[in-house]
C-alpha cells in the first residue's frame, strides 16, 4: 500500500504540473480530484488505497452537452484504457483519451457542416436523420405510456429523481426513454439508469433488462428492486445530476429510494 500511495502522490504532482489550473483537488482526505477536459466536460476521479497496483480509480463524467450514448462511449474508452494498463497509473491516459474522443467528435461535426453547405447531403437524408434522433413519430407520441415523475432528492449537490411508466413491450420502453430525453434537463443528467420487466405470453415469458448509463451496477440494482417488489410491465428510470462531490455507497441508497418512491407514488408497486 505504501508503494501505491507513493505512486499516487507522484502521479498527482505530475498531473498538476501538466494541466495547471484545469486540474484541481476536490477532497484531499478522500483523494478525490477533478479535471476540466473542456469548458463543458469535467472528469472526476477518486483514488482507492490499492490503486494502481490492484484497483482502478473510480470516476464520474459531468458533460451536460453530451448525450447519454456519448457518455457511455467515453466510459467504454476509459474502461478499455484501464484494461490496457492494469497495474499502471492511468489518469493521464484517461484525460488524453477523453480529449481525443471529443476532438474526433468535433471533427465529425465540422465535416458534416461542410458537407451540408456543399449540398452533398440532401434534405430527405437530413429529415430522416432528424426523425431517428427524435426517436418516435406522431403515432408513437399518441400511444406514449403515462410517465410519473418522482420527488427530487438532493445530497451534497448531487440530485436524484425517479420516473416510471407502465409498459407492455420493449417498444414502449423505447418510447418512454425517448420522451424523457426530450426534456433537456433529463437529457443532460450525468446518468439516466433504468430497468424494466415485461411479462409476456400469458405469464410464461419474462422480458427484462437494465442500463447503467455510466453508473456501474446501478441498472442491475434497479432490476433487482423491481424483482423484489414483484413489479412487472413497468420501466423505472433514475436520473442523477452529479454535483462534484463523491457520495460513495450513499449514491446507491438514493438511487434505490428514488426508484422505490416513484413506483409507489404511481401505484405501479404496492407497499408491502
Amino acid at each position: 500500500m505504501e508503494d501505491d500511495i507513493t505512486r499516487q502522490v507522484d502521479e498527482i504532482e505530475s498531473l498538476s504540473s501538466i494541466y495547471d489550473k484545469d486540474w484541481r483537488t476536490e477532497d484531499e482526505a478522500c483523494r478525490s480530484y477533478a479535471m476540466n477536459v473542456t469548458n463543458s466536460v469535467t472528469l472526476y476521479v477518486t483514488l482507492p488505497p490499492n490503486y494502481p497496483s490492484q484497483a482502478p480509480p473510480t470516476y464520474q463524467i459531468s458533460a451536460p452537452e453530451l448525450s447519454h450514448d456519448e457518455k457511455n462511449q467515453i466510459s467504454r474508452v476509459l474502461e478499455e484504457t484501464y484494461l490496457e494498463n492494469i497495474g499502471e497509473t492511468v489518469i493521464f491516459q484517461w484525460i488524453e483519451a477523453v480529449k481525443t474522443y471529443l476532438n474526433n467528435k468535433s471533427d465529425l461535426l465540422e465535416n458534416l457542416v461542410s458537407l451540408t453547405s456543399m449540398q452533398e447531403i440532401n434534405n430527405d437524408t437530413l429529415e430522416y436523420t432528424y426523425n431517428i434522433d427524435k426517436g418516435k413519430d406522431k403515432k408513437e407520441k399518441k400511444n406514449l405510456p403515462k410517465i410519473t415523475h418522482g420527488e427530487i432528492v438532493v445530497d451534497r449537490k448531487s440530485t436524484f429523481q425517479g420516473h416510471t411508466a407502465c409498459v407492455s413491450s420493449v417498444e414502449d420502453v423505447k418510447c418512454v426513454l425517448s420522451e424523457l430525453y426530450e426534456n433537456k434537463k433529463i437529457a443532460n443528467a450525468t446518468h439516466n439508469m433504468y430497468a424494466y420487466r415485461i411479462l409476456k405470453e400469458g405469464g410464461k415469458c419474462m422480458l427484462q433488462d437494465f442500463e447503467d448509463d455510466g453508473e456501474s451496477q446501478a441498472g442491475k440494482r434497479l432490476l433487482q428492486l423491481l424483482q423484489i417488489m414483484d413489479v412487472t410491465n413497468a420501466v423505472v428510470v433514475v436520473s442523477r445530476w452529479y454535483g462534484g462531490i463523491h457520495l460513495g455507497p450513499d449514491r446507491f441508497r438514493h438511487i434505490n429510494n428514488a426508484a422505490r418512491q416513484v413506483l409507489l407514488s404511481s401505484g405501479i408497486a404496492r407497499q408491502k
